[in-house]
């Protein structure tokens, strides 16, 4: 009975949420683990677990070293699955609506310097290979676009004219982001070469960025692609979404616009936008600790 009740819930997350085959794989895990406790409880319907077997089964899980983090995402996860059940009226209570997740240190993402983006991008690229991936970081960096999204990017996706992109995010939201001069430049150099590609059957000569056999490029080749580019320039390694992050904290400083950023990175809750005020606060204090004659440190003679 706990197993049905929890294909349903996924079923509903697939169909009716559109969640992606990676979080589903997520939900799928973490219902699986509360399903053998309570079966191991001998509890087999759902209205009869108690908001204390939850807590217990929680802390077991502790216990045997989960971390903070991944106790968050169990939380959640049987959080929403019973107010699922709620919703159903299998439940009149949830017995997660008192359990707290455990507090994170709370981890600001990694941005790379205006100069270091330069020294990444300002080159003269060379065949077919090294014309797609300055594409790809020029895109990357230029629109902000998470990893599975660049890989989702279809012809009929980019309007070169007007330097816009729509792109399909989470949830299989779309929204539609401006493109950069350079990046649209980028991507006109590669379609010179991706035109004289030979192409798959499959559907992936919809794709903008293919790969050497003529099928869509995966997450895992522009990693790698990328790691590649940063060892051809001297430079440390750099992922995708360092770029992603780049571009956040470079476009809100300059700019101050929290909910534009929001937009363009297809956040649908701004609190996620918001750690990128306080990258951009770090980067104030370090200069006004480096400028500021109140600020410096004292010298050895405390003057």
């Amino acid at each position: 009975m706990l197993q049905k009740d929890i294909q349903v819930y996924l079923s509903y997350l697939e169909s009716v949420k559109q969640y992606s085959q990676h979080t589903l794989n997520g939900y799928k895990r973490d219902l699986q683990k509360l399903s053998k406790y309570l079966s191991d409880q001998e509890i087999d319907k759902w209205k009869l677990v108690k908001e204390h077997d939850l807590r217990t089964f929680v802390n077991s899980e502790r216990r045997r070293g989960l971390s903070p983090r991944s106790i968050q995402r169990l939380l959640s996860s049987c959080r929403t699955f019973f107010e699922f059940l709620l919703t159903e009226g299998q439940i009149q209570l949830s017995p997660a609506q008192n359990i707290s997740s455990p507090k994170l240190a709370q981890l600001l993402p990694k941005a790379m310097d205006a100069d270091l983006v330069q020294r990444l991008l300002d080159f003269k690229a060379k065949g077919m290979i090294e014309v797609r991936d300055k594409a790809l970081a020029e895109l990357l960096y230029s629109s902000g676009l998470r990893l599975s999204e660049i890989c989702k990017l279809n012809m009929e996706d980019l309007d070169t004219k007007e330097r816009t992109c729509v792109v399909t995010g989470k949830g299989n939201k779309t929204r539609i982001v401006p493109v950069g001069k350079k990046a649209i430049q980028a991507i006109r150099d590669w379609f010179m070469y991706r035109s004289e590609l030979k192409q798959s059957k499959e559907t992936s000569t919809k794709a903008i960025f293919l790969n050497n056999k003529g099928n869509r490029i995966s997450p895992r080749s522009i990693q790698l692609r990328l790691e590649k580019l940063c060892l051809m320039r001297g430079l440390p390694g750099i992922n995708p979404h360092m770029l992603r992050h780049s571009f956040a904290s470079h476009v809100l400083e300059s700019s101050g616009d929290l909910r534009a950023v929001q937009e363009m990175l297809g956040h649908s809750d701004i609190g996620t936008t918001q750690i990128y005020t306080k990258l951009d606060f770090q980067h104030l204090s370090k200069v006004y600790d480096k400028a500021h004659p109140r600020a410096k440190k004292d010298t050895k003679d405390g003057h």
